[in-house]
């Protein structure tokens, strides 16, 4: 008898929570729902304060010595603050804007776009090793489709390179992983490749792609026009990320150029530049080389890239 006046009094209290409140909205679940609405009221900028609050804080030592490597690099935090900011003031909203990315595969480079997603939502992978753009035209177009009705477009793309604590670039502690790695390992592969050709050390093949490894096969060929540059290079693993941006450059600026027909009427956003990963207890970094803000004709009407400075 216990037993059936408890199971009643359970039915009683679930169905006094769904009963309709003065707005018609049944109760539910309070503070879930609660959770849900406020989340979903905040603004980007915002969302960039709550998602930071759990992130290592800034360390000045390890700051400069990044800025040392990269001059114009600034951290994670501060880039996703800015670039909010600025897009903010032109209309921008977590509820509007569809984020693009190319950036590499390694995990390493889903910090930034992880930073980027918790701030805009999910985002349309356009890139591949090395972050150059491989879903192409296609993947443009694809892309363009998915852009909310009168919205906006965020584009983030770049190569990315490592740095350790003690300021080795092309190098990164990895979390669990004794092995002080080499990053981004794509890259270092083409440069490698590249190496040969310009020392003449190069085994000689007629099969310069292959299928199975197309993309690093692609990412090899487009760094060639930059072997002389490299070779004179003082710091290779430091002016390496820099050259892989200048090729990527030209392939996403003709992709967005031929897309452009499919830019919403708030217009685009494209953000390029160096990821620049570190260890796991220090902040990462980003070298902003270009942010152009398009209009719906694809038109660059501002160079935003003064403002992250």
């Amino acid at each position: 008898m216990k037993i059936c006046l408890f199971a009643i009094a359970a039915f009683l209290a679930a169905a006094e929570a769904f009963q309709p409140t003065p707005n018609g909205r049944p109760l539910g679940r309070p503070s879930t729902q609660l959770n849900i609405i406020a989340a979903a009221r905040e603004s980007a900028v915002q969302k960039v304060k709550r998602l930071f609050r759990r992130r290592p804080s800034e360390n000045k030592t390890f700051d400069a010595l990044v800025k040392t490597s990269f001059p114009g690099a600034i951290s994670n935090k501060q880039l996703a603050e800015k670039v909010t900011d600025i897009l903010e003031g032109k209309g921008f909203t977590p509820s509007n804007t569809l984020l693009a990315t190319s950036l590499c595969a390694d995990e390493l480079a889903r910090i930034l776009e992880d930073d980027f997603v918790s701030i805009y939502g999910n985002n349309f992978s356009l890139g591949g090793l090395s972050g150059f753009p491989f879903a192409g035209n296609t993947g443009f177009g694809a892309m363009a489709a998915h852009i909310p009705d009168d919205g906006f477009c965020l584009v983030i793309h770049g190569p990315h390179v490592g740095i350790t604590k003690d300021g080795v670039i092309g190098k990164v502690e990895r979390s669990g992983i004794a092995l002080v790695d080499s990053c981004c390992g794509s890259a270092i592969a083409a440069s490698n490749y590249l190496k040969g050709i310009t020392d003449g050390g190069a085994a000689i093949t007629p099969k310069i792609q292959q299928f199975t490894d197309f993309q690093q096969g692609a990412v090899q060929e487009l760094i060639l026009p930059f072997g002389k540059r490299l070779s004179r290079a003082d710091n290779v693993m430091r002016e390496l990320p820099y050259a892989l941006f200048d090729s990527q450059e030209v392939l996403v600026l003709e992709i967005v150029e031929k897309g452009a027909g499919g830019i919403k009427k708030g217009g685009l956003a494209l953000l390029g530049g160096i990821q620049i990963n570190t260890g796991p207890d220090t902040l990462d970094y980003f070298h902003p080389l270009k942010f152009d803000y398009y209009d719906e004709n694809g038109n660059i009407v501002e160079n935003l890239l003064p403002y992250l400075r």
